[in-house]
């Protein structure tokens, strides 16, 4: 293949276009990935809290389960008009739409995760003089965290994804890329950027599933296999 020629001929695999465009697929790719983890990070603060809520409070669950399922089904274009006058155009509104959109996956895995903690490993914990705090921080959150993980996991494939949406106002990583190719229709452009976005999510998803194993070494314990009796 003639690599100084693929541009003009609009091919889809084009060596030269990744590196006449390094720079720019770079400053792309360390964009969308801080506005993830922002948006991750500030959804999984703001989540803790309400599914403690929800916890404590049964009657507040429907309310907060409800508020943030219906936060979810709110198009995307639709959620950025209606946080354009608070933000503008920037990268808060795009972080702040996403931070929103991952409520509903993360306080429901928290939630999840500490109803799945055994009452006996709680009334134990209170038998050794273990008061609320130290009992939601040393016992219960340890044994949840597999679902919280596993949320954190779905939360954060889902926002690399969702973040090419903040191309309609310039802050979309790796989707600028994207939405600029669409209307000519640059082949190797609109597919570097979908790859990198697909690699992008696989990377996150092992460094979680990695993080996770290193935290709950308990759940690697294999039950060793009962011995028939010979005689």
């Amino acid at each position: 293949m003639n690599t100084q020629g693929c541009l003009a001929a609009n091919d889809w695999i084009c060596g030269e276009y990744l590196r006449s465009r390094s720079q720019e697929l770079i400053d792309a790719t360390v964009q969308h990935v801080w506005i993830t983890v922002i948006s991750v990070a500030v959804g999984l603060l703001v989540a803790f809290p309400l599914a403690l809520l929800a916890r404590s409070r049964p009657r507040s669950a429907g309310p907060v389960l409800g508020l943030t399922t219906l936060l979810y089904t709110i198009p995307s274009l639709a959620m950025f008009s209606l946080l354009l006058p608070l933000f503008g155009l920037s990268a808060g509104l795009v972080i702040t739409g996403l931070v929103l959109y991952s409520l509903t996956i993360l306080v429901r895995n928290i939630m999840a995760g500490l109803a799945s903690v055994p009452e006996e490993a709680r009334e134990a914990a209170r038998g050794m003089g273990y008061g609320p705090g130290r009992l939601l921080w040393e016992v219960e959150l340890p044994l949840a965290l597999p679902a919280l993980m596993a949320g954190l996991r779905i939360a954060t494939v889902s926002t690399i994804a969702l973040t090419t949406v903040g191309s309609i106002i310039g802050r979309g990583g790796l989707g600028n890329l994207i939405a600029d190719a669409l209307p000519s229709f640059f082949k190797a452009q609109v597919l570097t950027a979908s790859v990198l976005c697909v690699l992008l999510a696989v990377a996150a998803d092992l460094l979680l599933l990695g993080a996770q194993r290193m935290l709950t070494p308990w759940t690697r314990i294999r039950t060793p296999r009962a011995t028939k009796a010979v005689g």
